[in-house]
């Protein structure tokens, strides 16, 4: 199981004196293999371009993935969003992981001019034809008049759904290198890995391979957010309280070790964690620990 890492948001790196580069070549150092940024625009807290932030994560490492968790294509003009993930893929040398979906609440459709009704419609559109845009070729766009080619031509990275959904599972067979749903526990990984082999099947397409998002903190130490406390954050997905408590990772690394054992027994074969708390390197360092005794 491949182990990522989202990177500090903006509170963090001020608080703990840590800006992106420096996190991202830590998390390189410690052995991870991916580190990964969220796609926000007005959410009424601070946080910095998706683009950008990975970037400077791309261009101050070597081996290590970058990944967008995740990038939200329908809210921009498709050229745009297309020119933005190649420019990723040329500046970090072909590392990019796409994770792409179509959240966020409707006061950040709002602020970038597009109707949140639309979203699932744009987000269909840009799975179609986000590959072609990137490989160069010439497009007819479907909401934005007249066609478009980009130029430099890049490989295509990886494309992966996000979303635990029964439309999320559907765009990822059929689109989708991989489905990325977050929050979830290992027996909904299984049904839903199933359900996904069924449709790509039946769009003769490989089966994609799935990835988890998840959120936790490591080791003991003072100051440590608890289970319940994070779970309270997770019921902002809708979940309920008894079930989002029992979702946090949380412990020493064998414990949590055993604990992604279980969603890799499952059909996961990559992770990416969102530190709740603790000093963001230690946790690294922890998280790296994590993945030596999975391996």
């Amino acid at each position: 199981m491949d182990i990522g890492v989202i990177l500090p948001g903006v509170g963090v790196q001020r608080e703990q004196r840590l800006d992106l580069g420096t996190a991202a070549r830590h998390a390189e150092e410690a052995g991870l293999d991916g580190v990964w940024h969220g796609d926000h625009l007005a959410t009424g807290a601070a946080s910095l371009d998706c683009a950008v932030a990975l970037a400077v994560a791309a261009t101050t490492t070597t081996r290590i993935r970058i990944g967008t968790s995740v990038f939200i294509p329908a809210i921009r003009p498709l050229a745009w969003a297309a020119k933005q993930v190649a420019s990723l893929q040329h500046v970090s040398g072909g590392r990019l992981v796409l994770g792409v979906g179509s959240g966020g609440g409707a006061g950040q459709w709002a602020a970038a001019g597009v109707p949140y009704g639309e979203r699932g419609r744009r987000t269909d559109s840009a799975l179609e034809l986000l590959a072609r845009l990137l490989a160069g070729e010439t497009v007819t766009l479907v909401d934005e008049p007249g066609e478009v080619r980009l130029q430099p031509a890049v490989t295509p990275p990886p494309i992966w759904v996000g979303n635990a959904s029964a439309v999320a599972v559907r765009r990822a067979a059929r689109h989708g290198d991989g489905w990325f749903p977050s929050m979830i526990s290992p027996s909904e990984v299984a049904s839903g890995r199933a359900k996904l082999a069924e449709l790509a099947a039946a769009h003769g397409r490989p089966e994609p391979v799935v990835a988890i998002g998840a959120t936790g903190v490591l080791g003991p130490g003072p100051g440590l957010p608890t289970r319940e406390f994070i779970a309270l954050g997770i019921t902002g997905y809708g979940i309920p309280m008894e079930e989002a408590v029992r979702l946090p990772l949380i412990g020493k690394p064998a414990q949590v070790a055993e604990r992604l054992a279980a969603y890799r027994d499952a059909g996961a074969r990559h992770v990416v964690l969102g530190f709740a708390g603790g000093d963001w390197r230690d946790q690294c360092d922890l998280l790296a620990e994590t993945r030596a005794l999975l391996t």
